[in-house]
């Protein structure tokens, strides 16, 4: 670790290894072991983030933007090259990551903060602020398995924002819930992205979302590091990119409905 970077990435190279796609009946059939292929969907990238950078990561389904957060995360370990972190506190808000289903809400939310680094004391005095903003009120002593996605959600993202960790990593979930929290959660981000001691890193396919929160971008293309700038010359590079490379692509309804959202912060 160097200087003021409190994320350093060196040579990271991430590999997956999948079975080899094959009929059913042979499948079925064939006494042949299952052949393993390799994808690697990280392919060398390097890059650092200074203390307090809010940063997104962008690019095409499949370019290992998801991966890299994850690896950062200390989910998934580099088949080769480094990541530092230092001592900072970091925390990944994704969907379907991090949780004990068969526990309850609260034992998750002790769960997750240990897993932080946190002490159970400090977990203890965020909890109610938490339950709180989580909006389950009584749910919060159901198992976690019982939760809709929408419920699910707003616990993982509460945990993320209220235990103020020193890097927040984002991954495709600025709003979760109903309308009501969609719009407490973006504005939450907002206030943390305000905290220049905060460290931010944002996967995201909505450009407005990226043009409105960041400061600089990471442009991934097919686990290769294609461009690494300020916001918007990355982001131009980018739309212009993906113009050529799907002309007639219209944006989702997720994608309209994060500008929407970010629209009525601005008011």
């Amino acid at each position: 670790m160097t200087g003021k970077n409190v994320i350093e990435v060196k040579d990271l190279r991430i590999r997956y290894k999948t079975i080899k796609a094959e009929s059913i009946k042979k499948s079925l059939f064939s006494l042949r072991k299952s052949k393993l292929e390799e994808f690697e969907a990280v392919k060398g990238i390097s890059f650092s983030i200074e203390k307090g950078e809010v940063v997104g990561l962008i690019g095409k389904n499949g370019s290992g933007k998801s991966t890299t957060l994850r690896s950062i995360a200390g989910i998934f370990s580099p088949d080769e090259g480094t990541i530092d972190i230092g001592d900072n506190t970091i925390s990944l808000l994704s969907i379907g990551v991090g949780f004990n289903k068969e526990l309850t809400g609260k034992d998750n939310i002790f769960l997750s903060g240990l897993l932080l680094g946190f002490t159970e004391q400090q977990i203890k005095d965020k909890y109610k602020e938490i339950v709180k903003f989580s909006e389950l009120g009584n749910f919060i002593n159901a198992p976690v398995r019982t939760y809709s996605s929408g419920m699910y959600s707003k616990l993982a993202f509460s945990i993320s924002v209220i235990m103020e960790t020193d890097i927040i990593l984002i991954d495709e979930v600025l709003s979760v819930g109903d309308i009501k929290f969609k719009r407490k959660s973006l504005k939450k981000i907002k206030e943390l992205i305000s905290d220049s001691s905060r460290t931010v890193m944002i996967v995201s396919h909505s450009i407005e979302t990226v043009r409105k929160l960041c400061t600089r971008v990471i442009w991934l293309h097919e686990g290769q590091l294609r461009m690494d700038g300020p916001t918007q010359e990355v982001l131009e590079a980018y739309e212009e990119f993906m113009t050529e490379l799907e002309p007639e692509k219209k944006k989702t309804k997720k994608e309209k409905r994060e500008e929407k959202l970010l629209q009525y912060l601005d008011e």
